[in-house]
């Protein structure tokens, strides 16, 4: 294995609308919201509802086994008798099982860290209030009823998050320890589908899919990125703020400038300041498309696979 760079790491902007729900009041459907220091408030999708999305499509496209969890202790979690050989989800993202003996396992729990770390996917757009008037008048009418009302929160919005994985950890776990190949198919696919991932919620589908994406393979799995996407807009569209990501990719690490390593991934036509871009990253600037595939292309060679 190539013992150095070990790790990947990259953060994604996509655009979206409504993305993750809370408990909501009355008939108020209220958007998850975080309040900053600015005043503004931005919405946000939950890493567990990326994970969610992510886990869902895998099974669908690559035939992850869900049919890992039960409720034989009180509460709903992954059996007993699977392990990460029979789930791709608690080798990627970890688990917690339970256990009655508090004795035993230090606590009474049997636990790993995840492999893959999601953040949450932040609004880089104020919530403004929106909102969405809503009836069932058409279903209601038909037999000559008063129709329910409903005020449902909106907002659309380019979203960031972070994903980080340290492939070093992937497919190990106590006594067990998978095939470099079963390895390396779990990261690919993971990574095919945040490539094209999309949401389901209330009747829409939205489309979580890339439209900028910044990162690389790295000696170490630390989420460089992470908080240094900003957008900037004005009358003629969007941009990336790069002030933020001009002074990460110059910093080093270990003596190394993180520009090495770092590519940036961009859907033409969205953002108007890619030109700034090239001129940062020179030849590192490709599509999403192609900076997935240079992501495969590493995973392939730590695992030394074909």
């Amino acid at each position: 294995m190539n013992s150095k760079l070990k790790a990947l790491t990259f953060s994604i902007v996509l655009q979206a609308q409504s993305l993750n729900y809370g408990e909501g009041i009355a008939n108020i459907s209220e958007l998850k919201k975080l309040t900053r220091s600015d005043g503004n408030m931005y919405t946000f999708a939950s890493r567990q509802c990326l994970r969610f999305d992510i886990v869902r499509l895998a099974a669908e496209l690559f035939g992850w086994n869900l049919q890992v969890v039960d409720k034989s202790k009180g509460t709903v979690q992954f059996r007993d008798d699977v392990t990460i050989e029979d789930s791709e989800e608690m080798d990627l993202f970890g688990y917690m099982k339970t256990n009655k003996k508090e004795t035993e396992n230090k606590g009474g729990s049997l636990t790993r860290e995840a492999t893959v770390r999601l953040s949450n996917a932040i609004s880089l757009e104020p919530y403004r209030s929106d909102m969405d008037f809503l009836n069932n008048k058409g279903m209601a009418d038909r037999i000559g009823e008063h129709p329910n009302l409903a005020n449902v929160e909106q907002h659309l919005s380019f979203y960031t998050y972070t994903v980080t994985i340290d492939l070093s950890k992937v497919g190990k776990d106590k006594d067990i320890e998978l095939d470099n190949k079963i390895k390396a198919q779990r990261v690919i696919q993971l990574l095919e589908v945040i490539k094209i991932l999309n949401r389901n919620i209330r009747g829409r589908q939205e489309n979580l899919g890339p439209l900028f994406v910044i990162g690389g393979m790295y000696e170490v799995a630390n989420p460089f990125f992470l908080g240094r996407i900003n957008l900037k807009s004005n009358q003629t569209g969007y941009e990336i703020n790069t002030d933020a990501i001009k002074s990460v990719v110059n910093s080093k690490f270990l003596g190394k400038e993180i520009k090495q390593n770092t590519y940036v991934g961009f859907v033409d036509g969205i953002f108007n300041n890619k030109q700034e871009f090239v001129e940062l990253m020179n030849d590192k600037v490709v599509s999403v498309d192609e900076f997935f595939e240079n992501l495969i292309k590493g995973v392939k060679e730590y695992y030394e696979v074909q």
